[in-house]
């Protein structure tokens, strides 16, 4: 099923919008812009799946789950090997008796690339409802897994902003404005076209409680001029993904 969403597109030396992000506090907007809004769709952007609703609601893409299984929604755009993506993200859950949902945004092979079982794609959040930490990864083929963790307020509808910055010398993710890890070891830097796609992650034969996560907007910029200032931060910590095919 496709969902018509907004996409603004804007050249170098584009007004800054919008609060303090990674995007402006970083000086991306020097770069090629896409914006995503959510609001007055131009276009069937995204591919959704599973049960629940994906919607545009009051300007905000929103995945409203049910009770069983998991939801996502997978922009359908050209993908990117290397640029910038951020988002601006709250999520909720309405219930608290059974078991609650993971909220995950990755960048996952455009097109139609193989999605190798999740063992190439990046993580610019992924947080179980409940929890105040949000896990950050990256895998690379065939089996390489770099993860690292961010405590925050993480309650409901509480708005953070996640970024990732994917260059051929680092990979660095940020939240609200602020560098937390960056990544520089060969193995981690793959350069597969990606695209966004967002989940409300189901734990496998398990009642869930009924959530939601919101997007009030996703950005993304290219690569051609740096950051503005430095992304030095500590570096994942590495492992084995045994879930590649």
């Amino acid at each position: 099923m496709a969902l018509t969403v907004g996409a603004v597109t804007a050249g170098s030396g584009h007004a800054v919008p919008g609060p303090i992000h990674a995007g402006n506090t970083f000086g991306w907007y020097r770069n090629h812009l896409i914006r995503y809004e959510f609001v007055n769709g131009n276009g069937p952007y995204w591919r959704t799946s599973g049960p629940g609703q994906v919607a545009n609601q009051h300007g905000m893409l929103t995945l409203n789950t049910a009770a069983h299984g998991s939801l996502s929604a997978t922009l359908t755009r050209q993908g990117h090997a290397y640029g910038r993506w951020e988002i601006r993200l709250r999520s909720r859950r309405y219930a608290t008796a059974h078991t609650n949902y993971r909220v995950v945004t990755e960048l996952v092979p455009s097109g139609g690339r193989k999605q190798h079982c999740g063992g190439d794609e990046i993580g610019l959040e992924n947080y179980r409802l409940g929890s105040n930490r949000a896990k950050f990864y990256i895998h690379t083929l065939p089996d390489n897994d770099f993860r690292a963790w961010k405590g925050r307020n993480l309650g409901t509808d509480r708005w953070h902003t996640f970024a990732v910055e994917a260059t051929r010398t680092h990979i660095s993710w940020f939240v609200d404005a602020h560098v937390i890890r960056t990544e520089r070891r060969p193995a981690a830097l793959e350069g597969t076209p990606l695209t966004v796609r967002f989940t409300m992650r189901a734990a496998k034969g398990k009642q869930m409680n009924p959530s939601r996560m919101q997007m009030d907007w996703l950005r993304y910029w290219g690569d051609k001029y740096p950051s503005s200032r430095s992304v030095a931060a500590p570096r994942t910590v590495r492992s084995t993904y045994h879930g590649a095919c």
